[in-house]
Order: structure tokens, then sequence, then C-alpha cells
């Protein structure tokens, strides 16, 4: 199974990377991930509710003009694991407007369904845009959207306790149709795929993001005091899933 989520971060791309790439940082925002704890300098073990899993970090490639790739594989023998094995990457690509922070990687599902999982990582995606552009703590957008949760679902419990199930259904509708509020993460801010370029073969001409303009690129960070952990929550690693990663990560999403 494939997965893709890409966002457009309007940060610094140093800032970006200790938030991803630093274990301590990455576990406030990413919602598939209880605690992240580096073993060594290429290897983590990573768990959520008791479900555990270990990755290892395969390589950073930093181009010319200044975009970044970091890619790993990770896996879980849990039972509860959500998935087995998997292997896959992080891109940074600095642009005018901001750094386009992508995700693509490849893992074998196990108990939560393939859009469940799109969901998690672009809503944590989206949870670390906040964070990075505006300072709120990750643990307040979490607090934000579940009172924002509870607020839309109050609203149709009210109104099918005033005037009956007919109108409930009509504004329950209403608020899965509304979008959530400026400073509440949301999953549907993130790309599900790469944007094409329409006169070439989709899979091999990834087109730039319509507000990028080209400039001067800083250069990417070298290194970072801490390893990041998985694009993905759970899996068993596996030299099948190394090799895919290091393939993965040779090729621009």
């Amino acid at each position: 199974m494939r997965l893709y989520v890409e966002i457009l971060i309007k940060a610094d791309l140093e800032a970006l990377w200790q938030a991803t790439q630093n274990p301590a940082r990455h576990q406030r925002w990413d919602l598939r991930f209880g605690r992240i704890e580096r073993l060594t300098a290429q290897r983590f073990r990573y768990s959520t509710l008791g479900v555990s899993g270990i990755g290892v970090h395969t390589g950073d490639r930093h181009a010319a003009d200044g975009s970044c790739t970091s890619a790993l594989r990770f896996g879980s023998a849990h039972p509860l694991s959500p998935i087995r094995a998997g292997a896959g990457y992080w891109r940074y690509l600095p642009t005018a407007a901001g750094v386009r922070f992508l995700t693509s990687y490849d893992y074998r599902p196990h108990v939560l369904p393939p859009r469940l999982m799109w969901w998690a990582t672009a809503w944590s995606f989206d949870r670390l845009r906040l964070w990075l552009e505006t300072g709120r703590p990750p643990a307040r957008t979490l607090l934000q959207a579940l009172a924002e949760a509870v607020g839309r679902t109050a609203a149709a419990a009210l109104t099918a306790w005033l005037f009956g199930p007919l109108p409930a259904l009509a504004v329950a509708a209403l608020t899965v149709a509304l979008p959530p509020l400026p400073g509440t993460p949301a999953a549907r801010r993130c790309l599900r795929h790469p944007i094409e370029h329409p006169n070439r073969h989709p899979a091999r001409a990834p087109l730039r993001h319509p507000i990028e303009q080209p400039r001067e690129r800083p250069p990417c960070p070298r290194s970072s005091s801490a390893r990041s952990a998985p694009t993905s929550a759970a899996s068993t690693p596996s030299s099948s899933a190394a090799s895919a990663s290091a393939s993965t990560a040779a090729k621009p999403a």
C-alpha cells in the first residue's frame, strides 16, 4: 500500500527540520506516536498505547538546490500494530512561499484501513504547520480540535432534541461539510497526490507547487543531534523494506 501526504509550511527550513528530525519534538505533533526513543544514531523505538515498533534511519540526501530527503524503514511484530512493515521518506522542498513538506511510504496494513492512516498522517502534518506558523503548542491545537468536534456534535444533538431527526441530519451534514476553524488542524488541507505536469507522464513529472516561485535556496541542514521517528504508525523492518526505502528516497516526490 502506498501513501502520499504533502503540505506547504510557511516556516524556516531549519525549524521544520528540527521539529521532524528531533524525536522529542516529533512526538509532540504526530498523532500516530505517543513516545519516540532514540536507541542509537540510526535506530529508534516508537510506541502508541502500548504498541511499539523499531525504526531505522537509512540516510539523508542533500541536493544542490537546497532540498532534502530523509529515508527510513520501520516495523513491529506486535499483534495490534496498525501495519507490519514499511519504508519511505520525508522531503523538504524550499520555495518562495515556504517549505513543501511531504512524505511517501509503502507499508503492509494490518489493523487500520488506509484511509484512516492517511487521515492521521495529514492531520498531524497540519498540526505541525500550525505549530511552526503560529507558535501554538500541539497540545493546545489538539484540545481545540476536540472542543470543536464536541461543539458540532452537540449542535446536531440539540437540533434532534428540539426539532426531530430530519433537521438533525441536515445540521449534522452541515457540520461535516463546513471546514474546521483556521486554528484547528485539518487533514483536508493536505494533498493526497503529487502535483503533476499536464504534458508529461503523471508518474514521472512532478510539477512545482502552484504558489512556488524560483529563488535562490538556502543550504539544507546537514545534521541533527537526534533522528526522527517513522512516517507511519508501526511495522517490522525487513531487507525488502530497506531496499524499497533506498530506491524511493532517490526519486523526487
